[in-house]
């Protein structure tokens, strides 16, 4: 697990919510503090969906929704000429991408070990700080899952011009 402080805050959340910057994860939760406070449960609700539309949606087999389903809510949510006091957003890598991180670390792990691997965005007091974490179903002393997993997120940030400082 790694602690990333975030600079240029307002590039990162300009990506996040006008580009596909974070599309290829699910949305675990976010929550959101200004006048109100919002939270975000996005476990995919399979009563609400019949199994044409979970299909036609890319639901299927899915837990969480992904992020690009729901950016347009979080757009008009954190739009607007001032920052929220503060907010949290727990994404989680899609299954497929997951598969071959765990492919790619070279560990002896399989991707039915691994509950999910997480990045958390969180802004509190004018500062936005990322970290990372992995959920196992296994006990392990292996961390070469952790290592390829803070290797890429650091790799993801450098990709999208967003500049990060390890904390």
């Amino acid at each position: 697990m790694i602690a990333l402080q975030i600079t240029e805050i307002g590039s990162l959340m300009n990506q996040m919510l006008k580009g596909n910057m974070f599309d290829s994860f699910l949305l675990k939760e976010a929550s959101v503090s200004q006048a109100f406070d919002t939270t975000i449960d996005g476990a995919v609700r399979t009563s609400f969906y019949s199994e044409e539309e979970s299909e036609q949606l890319g639901l299927s087999g899915l837990k969480y929704i992904p992020f690009s389903h729901l950016r347009p809510l979080c757009l008009n949510l954190l739009k607007g000429s001032r920052m929220p006091d503060a907010f949290r957003f727990v994404f989680l890598l899609s299954p497929q991408n997951q598969a071959s991180t765990i492919t790619r670390a070279g560990s002896g792990f399989r991707p039915e070990d691994i509950t999910g691997l997480f990045l958390n965005l969180i802004y509190k007091n004018n500062s936005l700080v990322c970290t990372t974490g992995i959920s196992y179903r296994v006990f392990s002393m292996d961390k070469s899952l952790e290592a390829e997993w803070d290797r890429l997120i650091t790799i993801f940030f450098r990709k999208h011009g967003i500049t990060v400082s390890e904390l």
